[in-house]
């Protein structure tokens, strides 16, 4: 009696989803709810130094987001987390190892619609945490009549970039879609936005 096993985290997976790399964990079986759980990472140039993650010390939540705590996008890391519940701690756990670089995932962009007399104007923001705004990000995007399988295709714009189209000519439902990609060693796409449909020089 008075003997505390502190079960550790389980499921602990290092995740790259929608630009963000993500660490992941299940509470251990039968562990009471008010269990707090610590991060730490470590990076495959400096192995053996795990480094601390200050947002994410004895927190109550089973997931840390670690993209502005990696000092090198370009270097593979992987995670550890632990237990905590009063003075008593678990074992650690740790992730698999994945770099930012080469494993991110991408969400698809969101179009802005701007429309002017003559002119369409389309500009892709995206959801990214503010540490990796100035990684080279670029969209694809798509232009059709709603009904059409002809798409038109900007390929390769970078991210501030706003795409003009002259509408003068177009009457009708004209449909955007847009796609995040990103070069590294090869290049990575998200899926197509959802389609934004506009009505241009509807008579009326």
């Amino acid at each position: 009696p008075g003997h505390v096993q502190l079960l550790p985290p389980q499921n602990v997976t290092l995740l790259s989803k929608d630009f963000a790399m993500i660490l992941t964990w299940a509470p251990g079986e039968g562990s009471s709810p008010d269990v707090n759980y610590t991060v730490r990472y470590e990076s495959q140039d400096r192995l053996e130094k795990w480094m601390k993650v200050p947002h994410c010390k004895n927190i109550p939540r089973t997931f840390c987001n670690l993209t502005c705590a990696l000092s090198n996008f370009y270097v593979k890391v992987r995670a550890r987390v632990k237990a905590v519940w009063g003075r008593f701690q678990s074992p650690w756990v740790e992730s698999q190892f994945k770099d930012y670089y080469s494993d991110v995932e991408l969400a698809p962009p969101v179009l802005n619609l701007n429309v002017t007399e003559n002119f369409i104007h389309v500009s892709a923001s995206f959801p990214l945490p503010t540490c990796v705004e100035n990684l080279t990000w670029k969209y694809d995007l798509n232009f059709w009549e709603a009904g059409s399988e002809d798409k038109k295709e900007y390929d390769g714009c970078f991210r501030k970039d706003t795409v003009t189209i002259n509408t003068t000519a177009l009457r009708g439902s004209y449909c955007f879609s847009a796609r995040a990609l990103y070069e590294s060693i090869n290049v990575k796409h998200s899926e197509f936005s959802q389609p934004v449909c506009v009505l241009l020089n509807h008579k009326g």
